[in-house]
């Protein structure tokens, strides 16, 4: 039995149970959920003391890998550029979208309330921050407190400048580094699937508590945030059909022939690695994009560039601020756009729930918002994954496209060699 099937199981015999209890005995449902917060509280705990190694492992790699891809040829730098540039705008838009899509929902008071007695407050709380607070508290004055703290946004900005001042210095010991901050990745990734083989049990108790003391109507609230994200990836990928004709060159028609299959891929399979075949021929057996432009590009595009992963993040978070009613002032919003964009250059190629947790986690952080609902939202996240993955798969032809483009209109005689 996969993760996914046993988390779903988990998720589904804790709402049924939840529900039964809150239908037929209300007091022994307070009884229970009393006795499961502890338990769900514990796991998300587990999943928690990773998130700071690991989001600084995972700059310090990122860092050094998009300079090394960047380093290695022109058609590289272009490709990393493009990454950049749909990685900022995803951001933004999610950061725009999806709180006002949250407040087009209807809110009911009573469901709010018990959402919010079911899922324990941490206590973290956001007040108004002023520009120049804002700006100061961007750089730690102390990288170790920062970490202690779970300041995330301080201690991403120390991994950034760790980063590539790391790129600065000789390459043998560069690599020594590196290494060891890869190593540290692999060790957090191995913590996380342990505590993930009992994620079941720990969703099982998450919902448990929720659906016995909020009753049927969390079900419509989960729904909603499914709703949210399907919604925002659908968007996402029908953004990149007019970019691909505006910056790529091409006609839409044939464009969106051309990215069907890999499409299709993606939807079966929801890896966009699986996808990889499929992309490189709609590239360049229906796209006749330059063969050594779709060999570099969209490797490069499968390792280090996934659209949707700004916009699951920043919508995960915008959820848990509507369901405790928390107005996140503009500058955390900003960082944690930014912030988003950063830990994803470096979460791509993680499994999903593993990304899902150590990437979701800090965002929510940078927004000043409680971190205990994002159990709740690993559980449902499988869901809307098909409609990322189809999402990631569309912008990653998209960059091809648009490369190829430049490409081909460089009037530089440029060998495959330099670019490869």
């Amino acid at each position: 039995m996969s993760m996914t099937t046993r988390i779903l199981l988990g998720l589904a015999l804790g709402a049924i149970l939840g529900l039964g209890l809150a239908w037929f005995d209300p007091a022994l449902a307070k009884t229970a959920a009393a006795i499961a917060q502890p338990v769900g509280r514990l796991w998300l705990n587990a999943l928690q003391m990773t998130v700071v190694p690991l989001v600084l492992a995972l700059v310090i790699i990122g860092v050094s890998a998009a300079n090394d891809a960047a380093a290695s040829g022109r058609t590289a730098r272009r490709a990393m550029v493009v990454f950049a540039l749909l990685l900022a705008a995803g951001a933004m838009f999610a950061a725009i979208a999806a709180p006002l899509l949250l407040s087009l929902l209807p809110r009911d008071p009573v469901l709010i309330e018990h959402l919010r007695a079911a899922i324990p407050d941490a206590g973290t709380t956001t007040s108004a921050v002023g520009l120049g607070d804002w700006f100061t508290a961007i750089i730690p004055a102390n990288a170790i407190a920062a970490a202690a703290q779970s300041a995330m946004l301080p201690l991403v900005v120390f991994a950034l400048f760790f980063g590539f001042a790391l790129t600065r210095i000789e390459a043998m010991r560069r690599a020594r580094m590196v290494e060891f901050f890869q190593t540290i990745a692999d060790i957090m990734i191995v913590i996380v699937h342990w505590v993930l083989w009992a994620a079941p049990l720990g969703v099982f108790a998450l919902v448990l508590a929720v659906c016995a003391t909020a009753g049927g109507s969390v079900i419509s609230a989960l729904g909603w945030y499914i709703a949210l994200l399907c919604s925002l990836y659908i968007t996402i990928t029908l953004l990149m059909y007019p970019l691909a004709v505006i910056a790529g060159g091409v006609r839409l028609r044939r464009f969106a022939a051309a990215i069907l299959p890999a499409q299709v891929v993606a939807a079966s399979t929801q890896s966009s690695l699986a996808s990889l075949p499929a992309m490189i021929e709609s590239a360049r057996g229906r796209l006749d994009h330059p063969p050594a432009v779709a060999a570099l590009v969209l490797p490069m595009a499968v390792s280090l560039f996934r659209i949707t992963s700004p916009v699951q993040y920043i919508g995960a978070a915008s959820f848990i601020a509507w369901i405790h009613g928390i107005d996140v002032p503009a500058a955390q919003i900003a960082a944690a756009a930014a912030l988003a964009v950063v830990i994803s250059l470096g979460s791509v190629g993680l499994p999903g729930q593993v990304s899902f947790m150590a990437t979701t986690m800090p965002v929510t952080s940078a927004m000043g918002l409680p971190l205990d609902p994002l159990g709740l939202l690993l559980a449902v996240d499988t869901i809307p994954d098909v409609f990322a993955t189809v999402g990631n798969v569309s912008a990653d032809l998209t960059a091809n496209t648009i490369v190829a483009r430049r490409h081909s209109e460089d009037p530089s005689v440029e060998g495959v060699a330099a670019d490869t």
